[in-house]
C-alpha cells in the first residue's frame, strides 16, 4: 500500500494555507464580469473591474512590446519581485486578511451583513453572552467607517409574523422551544418582563441589543442601513429578502458579523457561498455560545472554503484611492 495519502483525504487548500501564486490568475469566466483575479504578491481583486488581458495589453502597450517577437513578454506582469497590478481607482478599498493576502473590493458593490445582534441573544435578562456582548465596541467602530466609503449596512433579524408561525418546520420550532426557561417556550411565546413575544416583529426582544439599534436607527435615517427580516437560521436559504435586496442593489462581496458564529452567521455565509457572493468574515465582531471549538472550526473555514477572515482593524486600516 502507498504511504502517500489520498487527495480525497487531504484538506482542502484554502486561502489560509496556500502559498502565494507563481503567477497572476483569473478565477470565472473571462467574458463575463464575474471573475476575480489573483497576484503573486498576495493581491485578490475582488472588484471585477480589470480581466487580466485587459492589464496585460496595456502593459504591452504602455513597455512597447511586442509579445510576437519576445517570448519573455508572457510574463510580463510578473518578474523577479515585482508584480504589475491594476491602479487602485476611487471607489475601491484594499483590505488585510488570513494567509497573507488581501483583498480589493469595490464599495458600490459590497454590504456588511450583521447577524442577530438582538436583544432575545445578548440581553443579559434573557441570556449569558459575553463573547457576544465583546462584539458590540467593534461594531461600533467598523459600521461608521464603512457607511462613510459607501458600504451599504443591513441588519439581518429574526423577526416573525403571526403568518409565518405556522410556515416553520418542526426542527426549528423544537430548536427554539425551551420548555420552562425564562427564554420562553419557543416562538412567538410570551417573554418574561417586557420583551414581548420571542422573535416576532415590533417587540423588544427583536430589537438590536444597546447602542446597537442607535447605530442602526442612525444610518436608517442616512439610508445607508437597512433593516431585513429573515424566518429561518440562514437568511439566504430561498429567495428571501436578504437576497432580493443583494440582487435589487447589484452587491456581490459581502462581509459578516454577528451572532451566533456556528448557527446563524454560518447558515448564512455558506448559503452566500453557494449562491456565489463574496464571503469576508469580521473575527472580532462575530461570536457564539458555542464551545470554543465550534467558533475555531468557523474561522478555519471561512478562511479555507468560502472565501476570507479579517478584523475590525484591518477593515478600518485599510487602503484607499487618494
Amino acid at each position: 500500500m502507498s504511504d502517500s495519502v489520498p487527495i480525497h483525504d487531504t484538506p482542502i487548500l484554502g486561502m489560509t494555507s496556500r502559498p502565494l501564486v507563481p503567477q497572476p490568475v483569473e478565477y470565472g469566466d473571462p467574458k463575463s464580469n464575474n471573475f476575480w483575479v489573483e497576484y503573486p504578491n498576495g493581491l485578490v481583486d475582488l472588484s471585477r473591474s480589470t480581466h487580466l488581458k485587459e492589464l496585460k495589453d496595456s502593459a504591452e502597450k504602455q513597455l512597447d512590446i511586442d509579445p510576437s517577437k519576445d517570448p519573455g513578454a508572457q510574463n510580463i506582469l510578473h518578474a523577479g519581485s515585482k508584480t504589475i497590478t491594476p491602479t487602485l481607482l476611487p471607489g475601491q478599498l484594499e483590505i488585510s486578511v488570513n494567509g497573507g493576502r488581501t483583498v480589493r473590493l469595490d464599495t458600490e458593490k459590497t454590504a456588511v451583513v450583521i447577524i442577530d445582534m438582538q436583544n432575545f441573544f445578548l440581553h443579559k435578562d434573557l441570556r449569558n453572552h459575553p463573547k457576544g456582548l465583546a462584539c458590540v465596541d467593534p461594531l461600533m467602530r467598523v459600521v461608521p467607517f464603512l457607511r462613510e466609503k459607501d458600504v451599504k449596512i443591513l441588519w439581518v433579524n429574526w423577526g416573525l409574523t403571526t403568518a409565518e408561525l405556522s410556515t416553520i418546520p418542526p426542527s426549528l420550532v423544537r430548536g427554539f422551544a425551551k420548555h420552562g426557561s425564562p427564554r420562553g417556550g419557543g416562538f412567538g411565546s410570551e417573554l418574561p418582563g417586557d420583551f414581548g413575544k420571542l422573535l416576532m416583529r415590533g417587540e423588544k426582544n427583536s430589537e438590536l441589543y444597546g447602542s446597537l439599534q442607535g447605530l442602526y436607527e442612525d444610518g436608517r435615517d442616512k439610508g445607508t442601513d437597512f433593516w431585513i427580516h429573515k424566518n429561518r437560521i440562514s437568511g439566504l436559504w430561498d429567495q428571501t429578502l436578504l437576497d432580493n435586496f443583494l440582487k435589487e442593489n447589484g452587491l456581490m462581496t459581502l462581509f459578516f458579523a454577528g451572532v451566533n458564529a456556528d448557527q446563524c452567521v454560518l447558515g448564512t455565509l455558506i448559503d452566500a457561498y453557494f449562491k456565489g457572493y463574496d464571503c469576508i468574515l469580521i473575527e472580532d465582531a462575530t461570536a457564539t455560545t458555542s464551545p470554543d471549538g465550534a467558533f475555531e472550526s468557523v474561522i478555519y473555514n471561512a478562511g479555507n472554503s468560502y472565501g476570507f477572515v479579517t478584523s475590525t482593524e484591518n477593515v478600518i486600516g485599510s487602503k484607499v484611492w487618494d
